[in-house]
């Protein structure tokens, strides 16, 4: 299903993006506007299924940021036409519509892809058509290839820091339970890495599918176990029942957690206090960051989608923070084209916006960024510690997009 620009679970417009298209237009701002005198970009997310969660506030925030430009009068003099695809959570989408967005569509950049998953189906498909690629989850590092870049948190960032600073915290016993893919995989292999480096050990490790409810027989074996902590690298909707058993079992009153992926979703939000409370999260982004351009852009914000929105969340504010990014390549290159746009990317662009400074690293096409440990109480997040400036990826020089701009590669971990 293809949902036009500006047609998200907030519309507030009004034109039929249907009749504009069949005239050769394109529906911006409540306007029609011939397609030469607009910057076409593409948002692939996942807006119905089990990642929606996650999905919508992207969505929301990609929406915000090409209003917010739009209205501050464009790129290069021309308005920002964003086409809206809904992958649905099926993995057969991904491709299917990267290919309609750069064909058809002819966008200048996609933004989208949740799990890594749909991220690797749509990687080669938009590299093959020429059309840049902005990924904006935290993900397990390693992708090396000059037609993406990647503006979310990576192990090297995050785990780095997270697993060290709960170890301290709680104890040297850790057991991790992760999504059954990519992403929980290699995550799981850098939580060992950075466990056994701090002198931990992994005392347990299960992974499971994104469709898994039940985990009575794993909360038995953790209870045998008897880990420090537990290790979190749980992803959708499905594997939020864990916190609700856990819970259920007492278990949140004796063993602690700490999680990679709590509040993607504003999980927070929808679970009970009791369920959350002290669970320990690393992250780019929080909304308690006390800086005045992350309170001038909330206060934005809420006035565009409402004081009640429920929580501006980690994957939103990559989102949004990549539109920029993008925007300013634009703007130093003098075009939307690809490899002009890439180029000026590549020139080391650095910019302050609302989560800190944030700079694209040429040589990976990673971003250097601040990161901020919190943990959650009665739905809130209070940051206990930040870093400053930490670079993106712990491939020992591997990945070099300057020296080899054909690499076109996925460094894994061994450990």
């Amino acid at each position: 299903m293809i949902i036009n620009s500006h047609l998200n679970r907030r519309t507030l417009l009004k034109t039929s993006a249907g009749a504009a298209a069949g005239l050769g237009l394109a529906s911006i701002g409540g306007r029609a506007f011939a397609q030469e005198d607009t910057i076409r970009i593409a948002s692939l997310l996942d807006l119905s299924g089990g990642l929606d969660a996650a999905g919508k506030p992207m969505q929301d925030a990609i929406t915000f940021a090409v209003e917010e430009i739009n209205q501050a009068g464009g790129l290069l003099g021309k308005q920002i036409s964003l086409v809206t695809y809904d992958t649905q959570t099926d993995m057969r989408l991904y491709p299917q519509y990267s290919q309609q967005a750069a064909l058809k569509d002819k966008v200048s950049a996609v933004f989208g892809g949740i799990t890594s998953a749909s991220r690797e189906v749509m990687r080669p498909v938009l590299r093959r058509l020429n059309t840049l690629y902005f990924y904006n989850t935290q993900y397990e590092g390693g992708v090396c290839d000059r037609n993406i870049f990647c503006t979310g948190i990576t192990p090297a960032q995050k785990q780095s820091k997270h697993v060290p600073y709960a170890m301290n915290k709680w104890g040297k016993k850790i057991y991790t339970l992760a999504a059954d893919y990519n992403y929980g995989q290699i995550t799981a292999a850098w939580t060992r890495k950075y466990c056994t480096e701090n002198g931990g050990q992994i005392v347990g490790e299960d992974f499971f599918p994104l469709d898994v409810t039940n985990f009575g027989s794993t909360i038995q074996k953790i209870q045998e176990a008897k880990p420090d902590f537990l290790y979190l690298v749980l992803v959708g909707g499905a594997h939020q029942s864990f916190y609700r058993q856990w819970a259920a079992a007492g278990m949140n009153k004796q063993i602690p957690m700490a999680s990679t992926t709590m509040t993607i979703g504003g999980e927070q939000m929808v679970l009970s206090p009791e369920e959350t409370n002290g669970i320990l999260l690393c992250f780019n982004y929080f909304e308690a960051l006390e800086t005045p351009a992350n309170k001038a852009f909330l206060e934005r914000f809420h006035k565009r989608f409402g004081a009640d929105y429920p929580y501006v969340t980690e994957l939103a504010m990559a989102t949004y923070q990549s539109v920029y990014l993008w925007a300013e390549g634009v703007k130093r290159a003098g075009t939307a084209e690809r490899m002009p746009v890439v180029e000026a990317l590549e020139s080391g662009i650095s910019l302050d916006l609302p989560s800190g400074k944030f700079s694209i690293d040429p040589q990976t096409h990673h971003c250097v960024m601040d990161i901020n440990i919190g943990q959650i109480q009665d739905r809130k997040i209070n940051i206990l510690e930040s870093f400053s400036q930490q670079q993106p990826l712990d491939t020992s020089g591997v990945c070099d997009l300057k020296k080899n701009p054909d690499d076109n590669s996925m460094y894994v971990i061994k450990v």
